[in-house]
């Protein structure tokens, strides 16, 4: 029986092989994207009514306005991308996605 993290290591190459700009999010590029993104935004979370402040990087996620799907124009455009954090982006914004209204 294959181990728990030989099953996840196999499982996640997969979906690399399926959707190749997963890479993208493991590159000096977007680690740098996304520093510039939340200095931007002042560390505040944009989702509407949330406003919360978070140095605490780890805390934070450089979110994508519209679903880039591939689209390396999309994924790499400052315009298209938010500071948000966790909670918002984990809940809320799954939720609306979910429904088709992000």
């Amino acid at each position: 029986m294959p181990s728990r993290l030989t099953t996840f290591d196999s499982g996640d190459r997969g979906r690399t092989q399926a959707s190749p700009w997963r890479q993208w999010y493991k590159t000096p590029r977007w680690r740098a994207t996304r520093l510039r993104i939340f200095a931007r935004d002042a560390y505040h979370c944009q989702w509407p009514g949330c406003g919360r402040i978070e140095p605490n990087t780890s805390l934070l996620v450089a979110d994508h306005r519209k679903a880039h799907r591939g689209d390396e124009r999309l994924f790499w455009d400052d315009d298209n991308l938010q500071t948000l954090c966790k909670p918002c982006h984990d809940g809320a914004k799954q939720r609306a996605e979910q429904r088709g209204r992000a």
